[in-house]
């Protein structure tokens, strides 16, 4: 009798926490945060349920107003402070509220050319020497890859390939291996290579394509005015022939003018034909090339001529599905607004790419370019006032939509600290 008690008492038990778990009052108190982070100024608003009350005393940093359904913190200066939610007078939960100091960048949207030298030289192929005794690839033998990098020769470092001709020709003469200093993604090795002389040609060859630099155009995304850091594209800049991230040694951006744009069509991403602009003036360096995009220091302020002002960021967690803008150039220079959706995003706690999945609802993009084309990478993404992210990229089989990064991680990528109690932007310019 007892043990059938006590297996009653435990079903009750079971089916009390089953259906529990499926209530609204805790469905809605596991999807509270612990941790809230907030920029000066700002409002964030945590639900809750009827039975769900707040409690935080005499915070510094926030103050709260309480709604049956919800809690709104309004953040007040920089600073940690703990709210308390309780049921009966009992706390059921404790968030953690970190008010960041706020700080504003100017949105960008302009078309960019950009040139990048590579770290050495890149090897994108190899190639057979057509001697009098045989066909061989001098590098190949000697062991190097494509997507290697060669930065130096003897000893001496090597940054462009008219460094390598005279080299090599003087070490075919006189029938001495070259000493090569090679990268491999994070690797560095050394290996010898004997030029062999071309019999048609007349001349010594390593039996490699080699390259220098990549260009290419893109979209500004923003720059902070203190420091005048940058950031543009939103996604890695990968060599066309080896589909590897190119190792950056350095480069400039500058301004680029669009001429006309390849529409996109399902399967068939379009893109925007855009050249260097006549003075080709240097605007800005670039001193890292990651998956975020293209970085660096601009060497003056610039303008876009539709939202000049400095504007406050949107954190990952405070981007909303529903309406929001891009701004970018499809003809000329002239950078305009075009509204999208922000179909869904993820509140990334760690940088990631594609946080967000967005589409372009408005008539005039979908009728210049059909879409998010080639070219339009580092549209910055504005939503309630704030920049929130970037376009990255287009999907093949739906060219009105594609993907965005989260600012966040992009003001991360430019040595732009968001997360120091006091502003660092002085010490890292």
């Amino acid at each position: 009798m007892k043990d059938r008690l006590r297996q009653m008492t435990g079903g009750i038990l079971l089916v009390s926490l089953l259906l529990l778990g499926f209530s609204n009052p805790f469905q809605q108190y596991i999807k509270i945060p612990s941790n809230i982070t907030l920029l000066e100024g700002q409002e964030h608003v945590i639900p809750k349920g009827e039975t769900v009350t707040a409690m935080a005393g005499s915070p510094e940093n926030f103050t709260y107003s309480e709604q049956a359904n919800s809690v709104s913190l309004n953040a007040e200066s920089p600073g940690k402070d703990e709210l308390f939610l309780q049921i009966a007078g009992l706390p059921v939960k404790k968030v953690d509220v970190n008010v960041l100091k706020n700080f504003k960048v100017f949105p960008g949207g302009q078309s960019i050319g950009v040139r990048l030298n590579t770290l050495g030289v890149l090897v994108v192929g190899h190639h057979l020497v057509s001697t009098k005794e045989a066909k061989a690839s001098p590098g190949e033998e000697a062991g190097i890859q494509v997507g290697d990098i060669i930065t130096k020769i003897n000893g001496k470092k090597i940054e462009n390939m008219e460094q390598v001709a005279p080299v090599v020709e003087d070490a075919g003469k006189r029938g001495k291996a070259l000493d090569l200093t090679v990268q491999r993604e994070k690797e560095q090795f050394q290996t010898k290579l004997l030029p062999l002389k071309d019999e048609k040609e007349q001349e010594y060859k390593l039996g490699l394509y080699i390259r220098d630099s990549a260009a290419g155009i893109g979209t500004m995304t923003f720059y902070e005015p203190k420091s005048k850091k940058y950031g543009a594209l939103g996604h890695v800049i990968s060599d066309i022939d080896t589909k590897k991230p190119i190792v950056v040694d350095n480069g400039q951006i500058v301004k680029s003018t669009v001429t006309s744009i390849e529409k996109g069509k399902n399967g068939n991403p379009g893109e925007k034909l855009a050249r260097f602009s006549g003075n080709r003036e240097v605007i800005g360096n670039i001193t890292l090339n990651s998956p975020f995009g293209i970085f660096g220091k601009l060497n003056k302020e610039i303008k876009n001529g539709a939202m000049d002002k400095a504007m406050p960021i949107g954190l990952s967690h405070q981007v909303k599905e529903g309406p929001a803008k891009i701004l970018t150039v499809v003809e000329g220079n002239q950078v305009e607004p075009y509204d999208i959706e922000i179909v869904s995003t993820i509140p990334q706690k760690f940088p990631a790419t594609k946080g967000m999945v967005i589409k372009v609802t408005d008539k005039r993009l979908l009728n210049k370019t059909g879409g998010i084309v080639q070219g339009m990478s580092g549209s910055p993404i504005i939503q309630n006032g704030k920049l929130i992210g970037a376009v990255t990229h287009v999907f093949v089989n739906d060219p009105t939509s594609g993907y965005g990064v989260h600012i966040e991680w992009m003001l991360h990528e430019a040595g732009i600290d968001i997360y120091e109690r006091e502003n660092n932007l002085d010490k890292v310019g």
